[in-house]
């Protein structure tokens, strides 16, 4: 070792400018797509494309995980859709389920009827959990006012036990984890809302799937959300909006699906919330989560889902995930 005397002092060098660090590694974070980023919202509509176009563009894409969609949209023959997903290098990780559980308990017949046979296909595909999106308040095609936008105390009461029954049943028998949508025109909607379902609801039966788009839309802050109630978010929708679109869509009390067609929901990174402090948020809740890309798009021309697909993806590779 050389010591420097008193009298001399270390040589000065420019120092080199240090490189950006890569994005830090998402490696509790699954990213996957849906049929709803290919402007898919039915089982059947001439203006969506065929479910074989899908598949092979949501691979060609880059993506691994992706989620069943409208029921009916894929095949519903767990050998045929195996074989399909399977070809094109993809997993399900996800059936949806479309509930109206605060009408009471007169409605649990028919609501079970619809979810077991989606569940039942989920279980098939190996997937672990079931969305679960709240009836709509208004027709997220014409706008029709359906019932009140407010629920009263024992439409909440109603809400919240039979999400919680749904819970049950749906672990019991096939193994699946609900995962509760916020939605734009739903019951389930602000952060007042969306807080005082998880505060009334049971945190070992019933989780939250975070739609950020959906949150952004009605005010909410995602990773707010996170931070408070981490323990509850169960799954991951990655969404964003156009703040000016919202805007005017606020301003005349657009419904959701003319909103859509509108296109509040943009491509990402061009929206909010910023999708990176989301993901570097649920990734501090240091358990694996899907985040699942959905930019709805209903309706859309055919060609304009894989190019957007496949930047969105490079997009979040950049932000390490």
């Amino acid at each position: 070792m050389t010591s420097l005397s008193p009298q001399s002092s270390p040589r000065s060098e420019p120092q080199p400018t240090p490189e950006p660090s890569p994005p830090s590694s998402l490696s509790r974070i699954r990213i996957g797509s849906a049929p709803d980023s290919w402007g898919v919202w039915f089982p059947d509509d001439p203006r969506q494309v065929p479910w074989q176009r899908f598949l092979d563009e949501v691979s060609g894409s880059g993506y691994e995980w992706i989620e069943l969609g409208p029921y009916g949209y894929l095949p519903t023959d767990p050998a045929v859709l195996r074989e399909e997903t399977a070809r094109r290098g993809l997993t399900v990780s996800a059936g949806t389920v479309f509930t109206g559980l605060h009408r009471g308990p007169e409605v649990w017949d028919a609501t079970w009827e619809h979810v077991a046979d989606i569940a039942a296909l989920t279980q098939a595909m190996g997937a672990k959990h079931l969305v679960v999106i709240p009836a709509f308040w208004r027709d997220d095609k014409t706008g029709a006012v359906l019932e009140d936008s407010t629920l009263t105390p024992t439409q909440w009461r109603s809400l919240t036990a039979q999400t919680e029954r749904l819970a049950h049943e749906v672990r019991e028998r096939f193994g699946l984890r609900i995962v509760v949508h916020p939605h734009a025109d739903t019951h389930i909607d602000s952060e007042e809302n969306v807080t005082r379902f998880l505060d009334t609801t049971d945190s070992s039966l019933v989780s939250l799937c975070l739609d950020t788009g959906h949150y952004a839309y009605c005010g909410g802050d995602s990773v707010k959300l996170i931070e408070t109630y981490g323990e509850r978010i169960g799954y991951l929708h990655l969404k964003q909006v156009d703040p000016l679109v919202l805007a005017s869509v606020r301003a005349e009390e657009l419904p959701f699906g003319p909103a859509v067609a509108r296109g509040v929901m943009c491509e990402p990174p061009s929206g909010v919330p910023a999708l990176e402090p989301v993901l570097a948020a649920a990734q501090q809740l240091g358990v694996d989560l899907f985040a699942i890309v959905e930019q709805d798009m209903y309706p859309c021309p055919p060609d304009k889902p894989l190019p957007i697909a496949r930047r969105t993806r490079a997009f979040l590779r950049s932000c390490g995930a």
